[in-house]
């Protein structure tokens, strides 16, 4: 599989990653044995890029992996975990003592002594504009607690306030068919700057897929269930925002945009690979056979031009919505 350099880490990193909240929690439930089938799976596609953060089920996604790579210490892996929704989200809480607190937790966890890529995890804004916590994320590496540090974020602007820190290694942020905005601004000012750019939810939550129906039901202990209207966390996260039903009338017109032999959803993923200043993509899986379609997203041939396609659907359907909120 390509590889790219996942900005100021100076890693190389496949263009497709895999993202593992769903293997902790949020999802339904996902067996033990059916998560170290996923991780093998996107293992054995290619996949050298693991995403995950010390809230995935309190720990359990953050365990599984460090049990993976124990017992595949051959793999090439880049493993990025996320800290900050361990506390109330106050940003008094954004300090050298709670950094060490929660990294110290991820090593335990992941079973290393350095993590290769801590981001905070979609902070509070004001974290973003505070020196401190600069200085706090520097000082982590400076002792080898962390070899990187990076930012999830919610918005476009908290992503341009990251970019401008030196240390800024990466910016994780939501970029799909029907989340545009940072193509905007914050792709080229990432380019410019040389910091790695991370697409979650890349898939809309499924979306993407073109499998859902208007009569389609998640089970309760699914976010898509019960973080619809924003009731747990930001609503962004949950179908990037979108109304349900919108997204499957959009997702529909998505799907007939896919050219022969590719899926909607890898043609989904693959035309976010296209995109001037993405390192990598990190779609979840809940089974083996999900993380290897997945994956085959890079192997495929260029894409035929969509971006017109894919605005035109955005306009119709998004814009108005979605690029004044993220």
């Amino acid at each position: 599989m390509e590889q790219r350099t996942l900005g100021r880490t100076g890693r190389e990193v496949s263009v497709v990653g895999l993202g593992t909240w769903q293997l902790g929690a949020d999802w339904g439930d996902v067996r033990e044995e059916d998560a170290f089938e996923v991780l093998d799976a996107a293992a054995e596609a290619g996949v050298t890029f693991f995403d995950t953060a010390d809230v995935y089920g309190d720990g359990r996604s953050e365990q599984l992996i460090g049990r993976f790579r124990a017992a595949r210490p051959d793999l090439p892996l880049t493993v990025a975990t996320k800290m900050g929704r361990r506390e109330a989200q106050d940003p008094a809480n954004f300090t050298l003592a709670k950094f060490r607190e929660w990294t110290d937790r991820s090593r335990r966890n992941l079973g290393v002594d350095t993590l290769d890529l801590v981001q905070l995890h979609c902070p509070p804004t004001p974290v973003f504009s505070n020196d401190a916590v600069y200085d706090a994320l520097d000082t982590l590496v400076a002792d080898g607690a962390i070899a990187n540090y990076g930012v999830s974020v919610e918005t476009c602007d908290e992503a341009l306030a990251a970019i401008a820190r030196p240390g800024t290694a990466s910016v994780q942020i939501i970029l799909n068919a029907f989340r545009l905005k940072p193509l905007d601004q914050v792709l080229p000012a990432a380019r410019a700057a040389g910091v790695g750019i991370i697409a979650r939810v890349p898939l809309a939550s499924g979306l993407l897929t073109g499998r859902y129906t208007e009569q389609t039901e998640f089970s309760a202990d699914d976010h898509r269930s019960y973080n619809r209207h924003g009731e747990a966390f930001d609503v962004g996260e949950t179908f990037s925002g979108v109304d349900y039903a919108e997204g499957v009338l959009a997702a529909r017109e998505f799907a007939a945009l896919a050219p022969e032999g590719f899926t909607p959803a890898q043609t989904a993923l693959a035309w976010i690979i296209a995109q001037p200043g993405v390192s990598t993509v990190i779609p979840g899986a809940r089974s083996a056979e999900q993380a290897r379609a997945n994956a085959e997203a890079a192997r495929f041939p260029h894409l035929p031009d969509l971006d017109p396609a894919v605005h035109a659907i955005y306009d119709t359907h998004f814009r108005a919505a979605i690029h004044p909120r993220w």
